[in-house]
């Protein structure tokens, strides 16, 4: 067994083809097929159906992956403890947290956890959800700092990881004010530009967020099951703080959380676009692996654990 190969392996499951898969791992396509015929004769089982136009895991395939991924996962996280023993990374805690959680929560957050952190230094990628899930699924980052809903469907939904909610949010519609409401002074009423749920014959332009986001798998499954249905035209698809952006400057509706700008909404720059039933619930959590951490990481999760005592149904396996 080559571990090489099981990283061609993991790559052509992910990327979904051997060409792309080829040009991830910096290697020319028919070297990659023999690897994975090594990997094949070693298993004595093929992994992979080979059709004329689609490329899909078999049985054993299916079955071999989760395997594959515990092994690297562990033999990444085995590195990290031996750098830790030769006090090359003793004292780095590694997160990673999607943009709009990056910028909003994180760092007030990081300050208050500092006793807990015991003076270990902090290392932090922000990224967009699947990112971040990526980060964390491959063992290089400790945790990862997201928004939660129960409709939003990830790979962490394992017996693998864990999920800490240490606080609640909450996705409301905004929009910028009309025109002529926006240069009324005082407290006078002002009127969003936009406001759900929209009509047919005048549907929103709606400020969607990139596939690859949290945030945006929630209000979408949000609003596939709405009724009455949001009326709504896509008309851009960026990162949170972009879609804030093209909100205040009157270019759309979109959904965002409520602590990003509250600010906003306190000085009329933003407006709700839809009444509180258009709200979204969701959680800000801290995600791990079940798999033992460094001890400087470890010390940090019993920290915060014994922190939330108090709420102990915040703390729990993901299902």
């Amino acid at each position: 067994m080559d571990l090489i190969w099981l990283e061609d392996f993991l790559a052509i499951a992910e990327e979904g083809g051997f060409s792309r898969a080829a040009e991830r791992r910096h290697v020319t396509q028919p070297a990659l097929s023999r690897r994975i015929k090594s990997l094949e004769a070693w298993l004595a089982t093929p992994v992979f159906e080979r059709g004329s136009h689609t490329l899909t895991l078999t049985a054993a395939g299916r079955a071999f992956r989760p395997v594959a991924e515990d092994v690297m996962r562990h033999l990444l996280a085995g590195r990290t403890e031996a750098l830790q023993a030769a006090r090359l990374k003793a004292e780095t805690i590694n997160f990673a947290a999607t943009h709009a959680l990056s910028q909003s929560y994180f760092p007030d957050w990081l300050r208050k956890t500092e006793k807990a952190r015991g003076g270990a230094t902090v290392q932090l990628v922000a990224s967009n959800f699947a990112g971040c899930e990526k980060l964390l699924h491959d063992a290089e980052a400790h945790f990862m700092l997201a928004h939660h809903h129960p409709a939003l469907v990830n790979r962490l939904d394992t017996d693998r990881f864990l999920r800490m909610e240490l606080d609640r949010d909450v996705l409301i519609p905004i929009s910028a004010p009309t025109p002529a409401s926006a240069r009324r002074r005082g407290r006078a009423r002002r009127e969003a530009r936009y406001c759900l749920p929209g009509t047919a014959a005048a549907p929103l332009p709606y400020l969607a967020y990139h596939p690859g986001s949290g945030v945006g798998r929630i209000v979408s499954a949000f609003l596939m099951q709405k009724e009455p249905s949001a009326w709504l035209v896509p008309s851009f698809a960026a990162p949170v703080m972009l879609l804030v952006d093209m909100a205040r400057a009157g270019r759309g509706i979109t959904f965002a959380p409520r602590s990003l700008v509250q600010h906003d909404l306190d000085n009329g720059r933003l407006l709700r676009a839809g009444g509180e039933d258009w709200d979204i619930e969701i959680g800000i959590c801290l995600f791990r692996p079940r798999t033992r951490l460094p001890n400087t990481a470890e010390a940090f999760w019993s920290a915060i654990q014994k922190g939330r005592r108090k709420s102990p149904s915040t703390v729990q396996r993901i299902k």
